[in-house]
């Protein structure tokens, strides 16, 4: 089987968390000046709150993003516990500073359809790489977090209603169409931030049921190099027990699979699905 190094130094592990937050915090802010500012797509959270103030009062979105941020962080600590701790209070200054730094930047487009494709893309990709420094960059997610503890409704249900009230005011501040485009982008930055941290999905996983397991599983540890799983299974039918393999592959050698499987067992019972993620020897590690 092919052997990685897992060595890691907490050290540079420490620095890199901290380097994901400060630089998913840029592309997030970056991507709010380029294409959701200019073309008033407030799309939830405490960025969609500025942009509304930006569009009607001209208050600074940076401004209105540190007034929320900071306050919003102070009350987690208080009513939810420490568990936030330094990395999310790096997040929730540093992204409005990236904001302030770069507001001068010219949009990269005028059309509110291009900047919620866009703009949600940038701030998922942004979100994405902060979560993967354990992390976050506060806002309305810690609102959401403290209704949660105190109302009993899902987490889930707090931020829908945060980010709908959100969206719901820019239908009426600017106008329906707006609000639109908002949604568009809060569902590509979901879909995003999917990516970040999982990936396409790349691996295959397969279930084998074969009369011949001992020469499939031969094959897919010496003519793959990839690891096999004995399980055991009960026919629905026969009720006899029986013996299911299963494995994980790159999606590279699921032909090679296949045609293994085909060969040795042509009647071999075989399920595929994707592998969103996969840690471990011969894969990535977490």
């Amino acid at each position: 089987m092919r052997k990685r190094n897992n060595i890691t130094n907490p050290v540079v592990e420490k620095i890199l968390e901290y380097v994901y937050i400060l630089v998913g915090s840029a592309v997030v802010a970056v991507a709010f000046n380029l294409f959701l500012l200019p073309n008033r797509v407030a799309s939830g959270g405490v960025s969609g709150i500025s942009t509304i103030l930006h569009a009607t009062l001209g208050w600074q979105p940076a401004y209105v993003q540190w007034s929320l941020n900071i306050p919003l962080f102070i009350a987690g600590v208080l009513l939810l516990g420490k568990q936030f701790g330094v990395k999310t209070l790096v997040g929730t200054a540093f992204l409005p500073f990236v904001v302030y730094l770069t507001h001068d930047m010219a949009p990269a487009t005028h059309d509110p359809l291009l900047g919620a494709l866009f703009g949600g893309i940038g701030v998922g990709v942004g979100l994405g790489i902060v979560f993967r420094g354990r992390a976050s960059t506060g806002g309305t997610d810690l609102a959401a977090q403290i209704i949660h503890k105190y109302t009993g409704l899902s987490l889930g249900t707090c931020v829908i209603l945060i980010d709908g009230l959100i969206v719901l005011t820019a239908a009426f501040v600017f106008d329906l169409e707006r609000a639109l485009y908002a949604l568009i982008a809060l569902f590509v930055t979901s879909k995003t931030i999917d990516f970040v941290q999982v990936g396409f999905g790349n691996s295959k996983m397969a279930m084998i049921i074969t009369t011949k397991e001992e020469q499939v599983r031969e094959a897919i540890l010496h003519k793959i190099d990839r690891g096999v799983t004995k399980l055991h299974a009960y026919g629905g039918y026969t009720e006899k027990e029986r013996t299911m393999l299963m494995c994980v592959v790159a999606q590279s050698e699921f032909t090679k699979l296949k045609q293994l499987v085909k060969t040795i067992d042509p009647s071999a019972f075989v399920v595929v699905m994707d592998a969103a993620e996969v840690l471990g020897e011969g894969f990535k590690r977490a």
